[in-house]
């Protein structure tokens, strides 16, 4: 799309995942992207080529393997970036790690940083030590994973992001959890927020719910998925953020601070 404006058109793929079958889950976000169009973000949901498995040793890949040059294959296609996490092998570790893929062919990644003790996570996958800030069309992006979206310090916006995103897969049995958390996200990061989720019930046989949404600066659902397979297409306005930010500053009273990494 590449505009000019100080809008950003994004699209959120919200469907079910084919347990454990990246080429199966490639085909079918291909299929589903098909009806985008001149958007300039596409985001897919965490670990879209496989579920929440922690079968790395099987399913990782490597950051010049076939998911990641179909990510870019389709950045090329929609002219847009696109963006979601996949397991990948480096240096003989695992890391949940979100790709996020250039129609110029520029790739930037974030490693999960709060790995979720509670499904095993962090006995399989390396954590992340850094946040990623992507600067695309004009805007400036932070994405993160699933259970970062608990810890407020690290999602933290140090003036530095005008979007966050988070893509999950957040069982139903928490779903208001999740809801709540990223309109909180929003308010007191004074950023748009969005967040996707798939459907469906995986391997495990967890259930969720989806709840894919995008929220504006001031906590209002600009649009919201509920159950449904479905895309979800907003078009975020820079100027409108920037407004209610000079308006209403909010970040000028906020407490300095070092974050400590482990």
């Amino acid at each position: 799309m590449g505009n000019n404006t100080n809008n950003l058109k994004v699209s959120v793929v919200q469907t079910p995942i084919i347990w454990e079958d990246p080429e199966a889950n490639r085909s079918l976000f291909s299929k589903k992207m098909e009806k985008l169009v001149e958007v300039d973000l596409i985001v897919l949901p965490e670990m879209f080529t496989s579920g929440f498995s922690m079968k790395a040793p099987e399913l990782a890949e490597a950051m010049n393997g076939p998911t990641v040059k179909w990510m870019v294959q389709q950045g090329v296609l929609y002219d847009a970036a696109v963006c979601g996490s996949l397991m990948i092998k480096e240096n003989d570790n695992y890391y949940n790690r979100l790709v996020w893929a250039q129609p110029d062919g520029k790739l930037y990644w974030y490693d999960k940083r709060h790995l979720f003790r509670m499904g095993e996570e962090d006995k399989v996958f390396s954590s992340g030590k850094r946040r990623l800030i992507v600067h695309w069309r004009g805007w400036r992006i932070c994405p993160l994973i699933c259970y970062d979206l608990r810890f407020p310090v690290f999602s933290r916006n140090r003036n530095d992001y005008d979007l966050l995103l988070y893509v999950a897969n957040w069982p139903a049995s928490r779903r208001n959890v999740w809801r709540t958390l990223l309109t909180a996200r929003a308010i007191e990061n004074q950023a748009f927020c969005i967040g996707i989720n798939r459907i469906g019930i995986d391997g495990a046989e967890l259930e969720y719910a989806g709840d894919s949404m995008v929220i504006d600066p001031k906590g209002s659902v600009l649009s919201d998925g509920g159950m449904d397979d479905v895309i979800l297409t907003a078009t975020l306005d820079l100027q409108v953020l920037h407004a209610f930010r000079e308006a209403f500053p909010v970040g000028l009273d906020g407490d300095d601070f070092i974050l400590l990494q482990k």
